[in-house]
């Protein structure tokens, strides 16, 4: 993968960090779009690859189209200025609990908005996209799941739900993919004349939506060589049964699934779980 361009947006922590690694350590060069990045001066697993020039710290929102646009173009530096071949959006807030909404992310369409960006400022040829989403978003997918997680999306997880909402409209129209207007979030998450801002409707195939479980800080069980087989379950569409599933396992598979096995993966949206 060392001829590789990626550019990560929401890797500072999380699934976006741990794939970016990942990356990183197959030889790849992975441009990061951080609000702070003195996020990482503490870090010597990202410090070793910026000081040998295949990190790329940029500093800005991804809320800033002007700034989105920066790291498209620092991503693209080299020695043929190639745009970057991937695009890699696990982009979410911080949340806070309120006692009448559950977690809340300030603003609420922190995640949407991001992508759009992305996709308003996306260079000739467009690169890969994967992006990270949920379990449980579409009425469809909320109805198959365990019986004991439907309260908790219900409540505690409604409104950055509402916002993954938004991000799958998006990545739906975007891909060509069906999309049922009763799970739209609406105006108040996508905003006015949002399809104006991105491709046309079904213009970008390369596309992969990956929707995990509850997510914990578990290990990593794709790692373990004895179980790496059955480390976790992935289904195209929805997936019966799932509970949880761990941040390192999603980058796992990410990398060791989706860009190392992108014919496979290439215009579905994914589930995963233990």
């Amino acid at each position: 993968m060392n001829d590789i361009k990626v550019l990560s947006v929401g890797g500072s922590r999380n699934i976006g960090y741990y794939a970016s690694l990942r990356l990183l350590d197959l030889g790849a060069t992975v441009t990061f779009l951080l609000r702070s990045p003195a996020v990482f001066n503490g870090d010597a697993a990202i410090q070793r690859h910026v000081s040998s020039g295949k990190a790329r710290l940029v500093k800005g929102n991804a809320l800033v189209r002007e700034d989105v646009e920066r790291a498209w173009t620092e991503a693209a530096k080299g020695d043929d200025n190639r745009p970057a071949d991937f695009l890699v959006f696990t982009v979410g807030g911080t949340p806070r609990f309120n006692i009448t909404k559950g977690f809340v992310i300030s603003p609420p369409n922190l995640v949407t908005q991001a992508l759009l960006n992305c996709l308003e400022t996306l260079p000739t040829p467009a690169p890969k996209i994967i992006a990270i989403s949920s379990m449980g978003l579409t009425r469809a997918s909320h109805n198959n799941l365990p019986l004991l997680l439907k309260p908790l999306y219900s409540y505690l997880l409604r409104v950055p739900h509402k916002d993954k909402c938004g991000v799958e409209e998006v990545l739906a129209h975007c891909a060509g993919w069906p999309w049922e207007e009763r799970d739209s979030p609406g105006p108040d998450i996508l905003g006015a004349n949002w399809k104006e801002r991105v491709p046309s409707h079904g213009q970008l195939k390369s596309v992969v939506v990956i929707r995990p479980a509850l997510l914990t800080d578990g290990e990593c069980r794709g790692d373990d060589p004895p179980r790496a087989k059955q480390a976790y379950r992935v289904n195209e569409g929805d997936l019966s049964g799932g509970y949880t599933v761990s941040r390192k396992d999603v980058a796992h598979f990410l990398i060791e699934g989706v860009v190392k096995d992108w014919d496979t993966w290439q215009g579905k949206r994914v589930s995963i779980a233990y």
